[in-house]
């Protein structure tokens, strides 16, 4: 009695592992990582708004603005990230080009915001790196 095992799948095997594979998964990771630090702007947004002072900025910083200004822009953005985060559930090809132009838009924001919070700003900024290469490189619908 001999065996015949193979590395390779065949049939249905192989079109159901390529529709819930690494691309997928790489948009869930997206979504969700969206959603999040989309909450996260949003929340600095209103702390801003609400009481100048819980932050503390660098005075000989080059790229010194009215916080109360940032707050506003950080509330805006924090609230398309998470709507842009939802809609790439859907799977529609619309939300992954305006995922990148927002998340894009955030790193600039969360730039600009490291005199007000750097550990924060640098972790965001990492995450909407990561979030902006799964949206990039996750198959399309007609590939899974």
């Amino acid at each position: 009695m001999t065996s015949h095992v193979s590395g390779t799948q065949t049939g249905t095997a192989a079109r159901s592992s390529a529709k819930s594979g690494l691309g997928s998964g790489w948009l869930v990771f997206a979504g969700v990582m969206m959603i999040f630090g989309g909450f996260m702007t949003l929340f600095a947004g209103i702390a801003a708004i609400a009481n100048d002072d819980v932050f503390v900025a660098a005075n000989n910083y080059v790229y010194h603005f009215d916080l109360t200004g940032w707050g506003w822009i950080h509330l805006i953005l924090g609230i398309v990230i998470v709507l842009t985060g939802f809609a790439l559930f859907q799977g529609t090809t619309w939300a992954r080009v305006v995922g990148v132009a927002v998340v894009g838009l955030g790193m600039i924001a969360n730039f600009l915001w490291l005199p007000y919070t750097p550990f924060w700003a640098i972790v965001l900024i990492a995450i909407d790196g990561f979030v902006i290469w799964a949206l990039c490189t996750a198959p399309s619908p007609s590939e899974r």
